[in-house]
């Protein structure tokens, strides 16, 4: 990642928001804060109800970034001409994977991750469901397919992870390293 990169972080309504909280930490840490240039965040309806459920201590405007309502679709990344770089949907609910699947752009993640598509750029989606039923598995495959990355929301073991927010960096720290920021992680 090269400090010109432009990123936009979707979080939408599925359980799992303390995967979108680490990803916002480690973010404004100083050595990833200086791998992009830009950094926005989009926030579904349902997201912002489920955060203040599972995240009780702060809020997503907490963290300084620019926020963008989900219907906005004068926001910049809502064209291709706008070179955004990469998207991560964290976490990414079912629906948001079917209608990102589907090319359905109803609002500002859809359409941002069609976009991110279209411009073959990198989207990344962690989703958030379990079990899966075909529709689930197919469209992962025409996501897949379309060029982008599916990364489950299946955190890792082997590094001996002892609290909840250890365990999630296996998953956020997995993403980040998708996404081509370099960092210090756990490795196996």
């Amino acid at each position: 990642m090269t400090e010109s990169e432009k990123v936009i972080i979707a979080i939408s309504g599925a359980s799992g928001m303390i995967y979108a909280r680490r990803i916002l930490e480690l973010l404004k840490t100083e050595n990833l804060k200086k791998q992009y240039s830009e950094l926005a965040v989009i926030v579904s309806d349902n997201a912002g109800e489920i955060w203040k459920r599972e995240i009780k201590d702060l809020k997503i405007s907490d963290f300084g970034f620019k926020i963008y309502d989900n219907n906005d679709f004068y926001a910049p990344f809502a064209s291709g001409s706008s070179a955004y770089d990469t998207m991560i949907v964290i976490p990414c609910s079912a629906g948001t994977l079917g209608r990102i699947a589907s090319g359905v752009s109803e609002n500002l993640i859809g359409r941002a991750a069609d976009v991110m598509l279209k411009e073959r750029k990198k989207l990344i989606l962690v989703t958030r469901e379990t079990p899966l039923n075909l529709i689930h598995i197919k469209n992962m495959k025409t996501v897949t397919e379309a060029g982008g990355i599916i990364c489950p929301a299946s955190p890792s073991f082997y590094t001996g992870p002892e609290t909840f927010t250890e365990l999630a960096d296996t998953v956020t720290e997995r993403v980040l390293d998708l996404a081509g920021f370099s960092f210090t992680a756990r490795r196996w």
